[in-house]
């Protein structure tokens, strides 16, 4: 883009990774540097292309800024203002904390949703777990429909912040496995304790983004002896 950009002109992006994608920005656009603005809207469906796309889709939904890179005010304004007129709802933070944020609750649950049917799909019995699976498996999975190749490239992209929440995942299922196989027998008390904080987070979580009630302080839940 480069040669064709004139001095006025505004870059932005939508992209899913913002520590990578501002160095890359850096790098290219050199002096112009200062009218790059990262962003990532935050919405969307497992759904991919134009014609994936609806009027509606940014309305009320999070656009993430990410200027702590050094674009000019003059250009912060003019995306947000592009981003104000689609019915977005503006919020900034660094891109490190972008990164991390994001392999948590988006990359990660992909990763996941794509490990588990592709480990079901390898099973001889792959057709018959299919057959009978239902509602909970199609929510769990449903974004395993999405791009395989843009999934792959999120996840090399920010893999240095994935890895570490893919790790804090493991632990976690270390517990449940600890738990599960107690002693010979199940610490039903502490399955009970992590799923309670696990529907009350959830719940809480619901009720923010459908009624807009804020987040309660949610107990910490630490490994569990």
């Amino acid at each position: 883009l480069v040669p064709h950009l004139a001095p006025h002109t505004i870059v932005t992006d939508g992209g899913s990774t913002k520590q990578d994608v501002i160095a890359a920005a850096r790098q290219t656009f050199g002096a112009g540097f200062n009218r790059f603005v990262a962003a990532h809207p935050i919405a969307g469906t497992e759904s991919t292309g134009a014609r994936a796309a609806f009027p509606t889709l940014y309305r009320e939904r999070k656009v993430v800024l990410c200027t702590d890179g050094g674009s000019s005010a003059a250009a912060q304004q003019q995306v947000e203002f592009l981003w104000r007129a689609t019915g977005a709802e503006i919020h900034r933070m660094r891109a490190v904390e972008h990164d991390d944020i994001f392999a948590a609750v988006s990359h990660l649950p992909h990763l996941l949703a794509f490990a588990l049917v592709d480990m079901l799909a390898a099973t001889p019995a792959a057709d018959t777990y299919f057959r009978y699976a239902a509602s909970g498996f199609r929510d769990f999975t449903r974004i395993a429909a999405s791009s395989p190749e843009m999934w792959r490239d999120i996840s090399l992209a920010n893999r240095v912040a994935l890895r570490a929440q893919l790790a804090a995942y493991r632990e976690r299922l270390d517990d449940f496995e600890r738990w599960l196989g107690a002693a010979g027998s199940a610490d039903i008390a502490a399955i009970e304790r992590a799923y309670q904080r696990a529907a009350t987070a959830r719940r809480a979580w619901q009720r923010h983004i459908e009624h807009g009630e804020p987040m309660p302080k949610l107990t910490t839940g630490g490994t569990e002896e």
